[in-house]
């Protein structure tokens, strides 16, 4: 991934992006919160959760409202913001470089279907490969944090 940060493009040459950093940002934030659940340990709790030291917060379950969140979220992107959020995947996780843009948003393109929120969600350090991209773009989601935490 280091290929990525190296760049010999000027800021005003950058491609543009149809989706905006804050809602990349925000969805770096969210997918990390989903990343950070645990196995579901015991299916079916007898007790209160307060007994429990509310442990199952940070267990995945099916109806897990962080994962339905972000689901509904990308699920309201538009087809284009979509596009760039897998391309900007595979520019995070180093499946081409800057200058290879448009190719990987055309294959992104080519690729979109109704199913991009459960692939997305199924990649494993997407919050990662989310920031990754977003510093080949010169973009930071710090200023993004410090405002809505």
């Amino acid at each position: 991934m280091e290929g990525n940060l190296i760049q010999d493009i000027a800021p005003e040459d950058l491609p543009p992006l149809s989706i905006s950093a804050e809602k990349v940002c925000y969805l770096i934030i969210k997918t990390r919160e989903f990343e950070a659940k645990d196995e579901e340990t015991e299916t079916d709790p007898g007790s209160n959760p307060s007994d429990d030291r509310m442990v199952s917060i940070l267990e995945e379950h099916g109806d897990d409202p962080v994962e339905q969140e972000l689901t509904s979220f990308i699920d309201g992107l538009s087809e284009d913001e979509q596009v760039d959020l897998v391309a900007l995947t595979w520019l995070g996780r180093g499946d081409g470089s800057i200058q290879d843009w448009s190719d990987l948003r055309q294959q992104a393109a080519d690729a979109h279907n109704d199913r991009t929120a459960a692939y997305l969600l199924g990649i494993p350090l997407l919050p990662d490969y989310l920031e990754e991209a977003l510093a080949v773009f010169g973009r930071s989601c710090e200023e993004f944090e410090l405002a809505h935490l």
